[in-house]
């Protein structure tokens, strides 16, 4: 059997059992497990030492201790409310403005997400304070969703992100090392961000019934008291961002070492905020062994596919698929982002990431892209595989929390505009490369 038709088998199984439903991390081990041993001759013992060799090198990869770290500091930020403070002091700053309670809701989870990195704590957090009160206050119930599902996935791209820490211990480069990468990502985060709230301030502007203003009754607060209240619920968060950021940016800690002083940081916080107790480390704690449990299982299972996938020359029959194409290189590169954005119907952020990092980033340096631009793009990109149906991992966090008034078309129909935001703000970083390569410059030199 040719290799032409090993790799577009292996591909079409790979999909055809995800579709069906099979956990990711077994399907990407079996389908590896099954053309590994058709490719090399049915040699078990030696496909078991491929699979042992790679698999020991995953965990002795030092960047990846971050994720555990990075996971249980948001899971204690969750349980310390630090978000609810903060959204309640913006609900009456904001709150008098066309569509103010929806860009308090923005501002509140780019805080959020700067502070967990997780988008399930996030949508779900946001989905619980956020989804009655916009109902409550009018609002349309499709922008609304749309606004609590876009808004909490920021949290898979601006730091500290795990998708990022992920991406950065799977390549191993000093380019897209995990400090380039969340260096990288502030900007394009704020981007969308910014982007979020002009879109959500225009239309309400334009069309006040979709987000009304909410009474003068509720806003009676002096200008003094705003300013207080929202100080005080912001600092500590912010804080806490400059605390993990600050000390790998300025190179004084590696990212794993700044995990472990955000995780102190994050029980300082909730000690403050008398929410530390003993059930809420061990909640912490067992959710975190089961997040990095699943994660480190998908790590297993897609090292081992595109270890097989490269060894029976898959990556290659690609490359010369796309390399051969007489066409601009940017045209290759959409091409990729397209199968990227494709698979993000389907398949977790992680597991693509897996399975497309080692075959397209050696595409990518052949064609003279950037590579730390390129990672990124592949990023942001993937942050719509949390928004796009049939999938949306976001859509279903929200609706899970969500008051009844919300329906699964209402969800649908209000994540269109923000994947469409996405896709324009993946368009501005293709024709302005510098909104990525501007901090890392600065802080690591070019």
């Amino acid at each position: 059997m040719s290799v032409e038709v090993l790799t577009l088998l292996m591909f079409l199984i790979l999909m055809a059992s995800i579709t069906m439903g099979h956990p990711l991390a077994v399907t990407l081990a079996a389908v590896a497990t099954i053309f590994g041993l058709i490719d090399n001759g049915f040699d078990f013992p030696g496909l078991l030492g491929l699979f042992a060799y790679n698999t020991w090198g995953i965990f002795l990869n030092y960047t990846l201790v971050a994720i555990p770290l990075f996971i249980f500091m948001a899971q204690i930020l969750d349980r310390s409310k630090v978000s609810e403070g903060l959204f309640e002091a913006l609900y009456i700053v904001l709150g008098g403005l066309r569509g103010g309670l929806g860009m308090a809701v923005i501002v509140v989870s780019t805080v959020f997400a700067a502070t967990t990195g997780i988008v399930g704590a996030s949508v779900v957090a946001m989905g619980l304070m956020a989804g009655p009160a916009l109902l409550k206050r009018g609002y349309d119930k499709s922008l609304s969703a749309g606004i609590i599902c876009s808004s909490g996935t920021l949290g898979i791209l601006i730091p500290p992100s795990i998708m990022l820490v992920v991406y950065g211990g799977l390549t191993g480069q000093k380019e897209t090392s995990v400090g380039n990468l969340f260096a990288a990502a502030i900007l394009p985060g704020l981007l969308l961000s910014g982007m979020y709230l002009l879109y959500v301030g225009v239309r309400c502007y334009l069309n006040p019934k979709v987000g009304p203003p909410i009474p003068a009754a509720d806003r009676t607060a002096t200008v003094l008291e705003k300013f207080t209240m929202t100080m005080k619920n912001f600092v500590p968060p912010f804080g806490l961002i400059l605390t993990v950021m600050g000390t790998i940016l300025a190179g004084i800690a590696t990212p794993t070492e700044a995990a472990a002083l955000g995780c102190l940081g994050a029980l300082i916080l909730a000690l403050v905020t008398r929410k530390l107790d003993w059930n809420v480390i061990t909640e912490a704690s067992i959710s975190t062994a089961r997040t990095t449990a699943m994660i480190m299982a998908l790590f297993i299972g897609g090292k081992f596919f595109s270890v097989v996938f490269l060894s029976m020359g898959g990556g290659d029959v690609v490359a010369d698929v796309l390399l051969g194409m007489d066409v601009s290189p940017y045209v290759v590169f959409f091409i990729m982002m397209a199968v990227v954005f494709f698979m993000g119907m389907f398949i977790d952020w992680a597991a693509i990431l897996l399975v497309v990092v080692p075959i397209f980033t050696p595409i990518a340096m052949d064609l003279n892209f950037n590579p730390l631009w390129f990672a990124m793009m592949v990023c942001i990109n993937l942050q719509t595989s949390f928004l796009t149906p049939p999938f949306g991992y976001s859509l279903f966090y929200f609706k899970g929390v969500a008051p009844p008034g919300y329906t699964m078309g209402d969800v649908y129909r209000g994540i269109i505009p923000f994947v469409a935001i996405q896709v324009v703000a993946l368009v501005a970083l293709v024709m302005f490369p510098e909104i990525i390569t501007y901090l890392p410059d600065i802080f690591f030199g070019r």
